[in-house]
C-alpha cells in the first residue's frame, strides 16, 4: 500500500467525514481531530486489504473506489457479504470486542482510504454519545440485511435472489430504477449462492421478459 502520512492529509478528509452517517453529530474539533490523525492510503485492484484472522487495529473509511466482503471455505469457494463504495466504513465491528477481521476485504477498483487507529477511534467514541448511538445503528442496520440474506437464501430461489440482488443494488433516477455500477455475473454468483451460469440464464430470462434492460452500460429495473 502507499501510505501519506497524517500531515498530508488535506481537507478532504475531513469533508469526507462530515457525510460519513457513523459521524454525524460529533463535533467540529473531534472530527478535525480524526481528520488529523487518520492516514491515507492508496491501493490498486485486486489488493487484499484485510485478510480474516488478522488483528484489529483500524478504521477504513472509503474516499475512492469499492472494496468486496467476502468469506471463504476450506476449498477456497467464495461468498461476497458486501460491496462497499465510497462514503462506506468497515472495521468498526473488531474495534468495538477487540475480535480478529471476520472477513476478507479486497479491491474491486482502485481505491483510497482513510485509516483511523484503534486509540483513535475509541478515545472519539468514549467521548461522544452520538457517536456511540451511530454505531450501535449502523450494527442493527447490518444485522438485519444479514437476516434478510439469510431468509432469501432460505425461502428463495435463484431466480428469487437475483431479483431481490438487483433491487438492492439500484437507485432511483427519474422515477426509474437503475444499477448505475457494473457488477459482474461471477460476482453476482458469489452474492446469491448460485453457479454463474445460473446467474447468466436468469439475466437473460429477465431481459426477454422485459423486466430489465440494458442501456448505456447500466440496468434498467422495469415495472410490468
Amino acid at each position: 500500500m502507499q501510505v501519506t502520512p497524517p500531515q498530508a492529509v488535506k481537507k478532504s478528509s475531513l469533508s469526507l467525514l462530515l457525510n460519513i452517517p457513523m459521524f454525524a453529530g460529533l463535533a467540529d474539533v473531534q472530527l478535525e481531530e480524526l481528520a488529523r490523525m487518520a492516514i491515507h492510503r492508496k491501493v490498486t485492484r485486486h489488493t487484499t486489504i484485510v485478510r480474516a484472522g488478522d488483528s484489529t487495529d483500524s478504521l477504513f473509511v472509503i474516499m475512492k473506489g469499492r472494496a468486496k466482503v467476502l468469506n471463504r471455505d476450506t476449498e477456497g469457494r467464495e461468498v461476497i457479504l458486501t460491496v462497499l463504495s465510497a462514503g462506506e466504513c468497515f472495521g468498526e465491528m473488531a474495534l468495538i470486542d477487540g475480535s480478529p477481521r471476520s472477513a476478507d476485504v479486497i479491491a474491486d477498483e482502485n481505491c483510497e482510504f482513510l485509516v483511523i487507529a484503534r486509540g483513535d477511534f475509541t478515545r472519539a467514541l468514549a467521548g461522544n454519545v452520538n457517536l456511540c448511538m451511530n454505531i450501535m445503528k449502523s450494527l442493527v442496520l447490518r444485522l438485519r440485511e444479514a437476516n434478510r440474506k439469510i431468509e432469501s437464501l432460505a425461502l428463495m430461489d435463484v431466480y428469487g435472489r437475483v431479483a431481490q440482488l438487483l433491487f438492492d443494488s439500484s437507485v432511483e433516477e427519474y422515477g426509474l430504477r437503475v444499477i448505475r455500477r457494473k457488477v459482474s455475473k461471477q460476482d453476482m454468483a458469489k452474492m446469491v449462492g448460485a453457479s454463474r451460469e445460473m446467474v447468466s440464464r436468469v439475466m437473460k430470462d429477465l431481459e426477454h421478459r422485459g423486466y430489465i434492460s440494458v442501456e448505456a452500460g447500466r440496468i434498467v429495473l422495469k415495472e410490468n
